[in-house]
């Protein structure tokens, strides 16, 4: 049980640390979803989802993407997964018109 108890801990560390770090950023929390943060500059919009240590990135600009992934990766030292496929049990196709199709 302390196991788990401290696990507990140093998850909610690990999301404090990430929430701090997003908001230096300019990133706003939704207000219909706490781990949802959301930054809109004139170049382009920026959305990250958190859950537990799963994070998933997108936006309007391939490259404002890629530079907050790299941003990410300094501050974290994060794992990219690539392109999307699961999340929470989610199957997640990339259609070619650039929608998405959930599962």
């Amino acid at each position: 049980m302390k196991a788990l108890y401290g696990l507990r801990q140093a998850l909610q560390a690990g999301c404090d640390k990430l929430k701090k770090f997003l908001v230096s950023t300019r990133f706003l929390v939704s207000k219909f979803d706490v781990s949802l943060f959301i930054r809109v500059t004139i170049e382009s919009v920026l959305y990250v989802l958190d859950y537990v240590y799963d994070i998933i990135v997108t936006g309007s600009m391939a490259a404002s993407i890629t530079s907050f992934i790299q941003l990410l990766d300094k501050e974290f030292s994060l794992k990219d997964m690539g392109d999307l496929h699961y999340f929470l049990g989610i199957e997640v196709t990339q259609l070619p018109s650039g929608s998405l199709h959930l599962c």
